[in-house]
């Protein structure tokens, strides 16, 4: 696999997407130039990930600073010497807690190898960190998108792409997450690409307004 570590991989990838799949050249045109957007690869970035869970861009990277505030370097180490008040003064739900405290049992326990899930195919590298009680796919993939660089990742569930999916081929409608996941199998292996390209689209459509989950 070729990780996208870089604006020039990026850039790659999408061209790729774009000589196999023609219908995405409107939308580089209309996004431009797609910028990688990153986050910290190894715990912390699981961590922020977690953190921002089903709630907007900036209250999760609030509440992560907050944690960090707290703790310094956020570490499972660190993280099991914070008590539960720590956590929930930073603004943590007591299921998103629940889920940190899993991560950081897994880790500490020698059961999570971020490495190598990272190294993992798609499918495999999903199930390997939602097997983490709290973590689902959508958790998994924007990790594995975002912090690894994965190639071939497509998080299904997130509105803002589906919406774009909408607005960029005049759907009648959002596709729900099965049909949506269905169409971008056909997108393989340039799937990162594709939901790059489309929440940059989508932030265009939307004057401007920050859509990605990081």
């Amino acid at each position: 696999m070729h990780f996208i570590r870089s604006d020039e991989d990026l850039a790659g990838h999408i061209e790729e997407l774009v000589r196999a799949h023609p219908v995405f050249a409107p939308l580089r045109e209309s996004a431009g130039v797609v910028p990688v957007r990153w986050l910290d690869r190894g715990f912390r970035g699981l961590v922020f990930v977690i953190t921002g869970q089903q709630i907007s861009v900036a209250a999760g990277r609030a509440i992560y600073g907050r944690l960090e505030g707290a703790l310094g370097d956020i570490t499972a180490e660190t993280l099991a010497a914070a008590d539960d008040t720590i956590l929930r003064e930073a603004g943590y739900s007591r299921p998103k807690m629940r889920t940190l405290r899993a991560l950081q049992e897994a880790a500490l326990s020698g059961g999570l190898d971020l490495a190598a899930i990272e190294a993992m195919d798609a499918g495999r590298a999903i199930v390997e960190l939602s097997a983490i009680k709290g973590i689902g796919p959508w958790t998994a993939e924007v990790y594995l998108l975002f912090a690894a660089g994965h190639p071939d990742i497509f998080p299904a569930a997130d509105v803002a792409l589906q919406e774009s999916m909408r607005l960029a081929f005049d759907l009648p409608a959002r596709p729900s997450t099965r049909a949506l996941r269905e169409i971008s199998d056909a997108w393989t292996p340039w799937r990162s690409a594709a939901a790059r390209l489309l929440w940059a689209y989508y932030k265009v459509r939307k004057g401007g307004k920050l859509v990605t989950p990081v």
